[in-house]
Parts: C-alpha cells; sequence; structure tokens
C-alpha cells in the first residue's frame, strides 16, 4: 500500500528557494507515475508538476515553468520538487500524489482524478 508524506514546505521570502519531498514508506514492487499539485485558499486544485516512473520524463504547466524542478529517487522512494524564484502568488499548501503505470507506456498525468493515492499536504508561504 502506498503512503505518501511529504515535508520541506515553511515560510520563505519573495526570490526564495524550497525542495520539496515526497516519501512513500509503503512502496510496493509497482511502478508509479508522481505529480504535485497546490491549492490555494479559495482555489482549486492546481498542477504543478508530474514525473514519470523512470525520471526520464516530467512535464509542468507554463505558471512554474522555470523555477520549479521535478525529480525522484527511485532508491529512496523520494520525489523532490525544487522551487526557485519564489513569488506569493506560490503560496498553498503543496500536495504529491501517485498513480501505477505500467513501464511499457509513457503518458503524462496532470489532473488529479488520474491520482489513487495523496499525501496530507505541506504549507508553503511566501512573503513580499
Amino acid at each position: 500500500q502506498v503512503h505518501l508524506v511529504e515535508s520541506g514546505g515553511g515560510l520563505v521570502q519573495a526570490g526564495g528557494s524550497l525542495r520539496l519531498s515526497c516519501v512513500d514508506s509503503g512502496r510496493t514492487s509497482s511502478t508509479y507515475a508522481v505529480g504535485w499539485f497546490r491549492q490555494a485558499p479559495g482555489k482549486e486544485r492546481e498542477f504543478v508538476a508530474t514525473i514519470n516512473w523512470s525520471g526520464s520524463t516530467t512535464y509542468y504547466p507554463d505558471s512554474v515553468k522555470g523555477r520549479f524542478t521535478i525529480s525522484r529517487d527511485n532508491a529512496k522512494n523520494t520525489v523532490y520538487l525544487q522551487m526557485n524564484s519564489l513569488t506569493p502568488e506560490d503560496t498553498a499548501v503543496y500536495s504529491c500524489a501517485a498513480r501505477p503505470v505500467s513501464t511499457y507506456y509513457n503518458l503524462i498525468y496532470s489532473r488529479p482524478d488520474e491520482y489513487d493515492y495523496w499525501g496530507q499536504g505541506t504549507q508553503v508561504t511566501v512573503s513580499s
């Protein structure tokens, strides 16, 4: 059973950086695609980044492209989200999500309903 736990959130000034981690403490032998999403108060959940099972493919929306980098270390069952040049508009609860995938396909998953497992989230606050 997949059990995702995020960490690394906190308070940072505009222009600063944070690195979020998403650890799966209950990993089976299945392969998983992982995505990061964020939700600010009063707003819908927003896709931030995704990475395929091997780490060879990543995808970002325009809002974070060039500032955020997703990566993974499968030996540690961990996915990272490096966030640079943060702005107050990046303030939100950040959650990671996972879905089992076949290694025969290399598809991109950017919708929340495409993921089966979710972490509890970590707060990121960017001050101006």
